[in-house]
């Protein structure tokens, strides 16, 4: 279900967000730094300060992953099942090994949201629909680029 490409797509993303619901319905998104996708079936979200999506996980597990590359504006939606394995999990080494690299030592793990992948759709920016013979990934670079106000670094700087 997560192809390479999807896989690829998570690995160019900064941010995911995490989207789920309390017991009474309630949404809460929350923006996650440490993430990677394990294998082909299974997102691993670090917890690090994130009581409010713990929470809501263990009365709804299910839950919405997004991410997106900001340069060329697409990305993925994950609709999946989470539960949160605790540090002190006998599987917690397991789940967490591809998310204590990023974390390093300034950022504890309490517990890593382990999200098994339902569905998967892809997020694409309105202009590569709406205006398809003009958008390109490099189209969408250069006016992510010129928004942001940045310049890409010459090869070797």
């Amino acid at each position: 279900m997560l192809s390479p490409d999807i896989q690829e797509a998570a690995r160019r993303s900064v941010l995911c967000w995490l989207a789920t619901v309390d017991s009474v319905g309630q949404p809460n998104v929350s923006p996650k730094e440490i993430f990677a996708v394990l294998d082909v079936n299974h997102l691993v979200i670090a917890n690090i300060a994130s009581p409010t999506s713990v929470r809501n996980m263990v009365a709804n597990p299910l839950v919405c992953v997004s991410f997106i590359d900001v340069w060329v504006q697409k990305g993925y939606k994950v609709v999946g099942r989470a539960r949160n394995v605790r540090a002190q999990d006998p599987d917690f080494a397991t789940w967490a090994s591809p998310l204590l690299a990023q974390a390093g030592p300034r950022f504890p793990i309490h517990s890593v949201v382990v999200v098994e992948a339902t569905a998967v759709e892809p997020i694409i920016a309105p202009s590569y629909r709406l205006y398809p013979d003009d958008t390109t990934e490099a189209a969408q670079v250069e006016s992510a680029l010129r928004t942001y106000g940045v310049r890409l670094a010459k090869p070797g700087a």
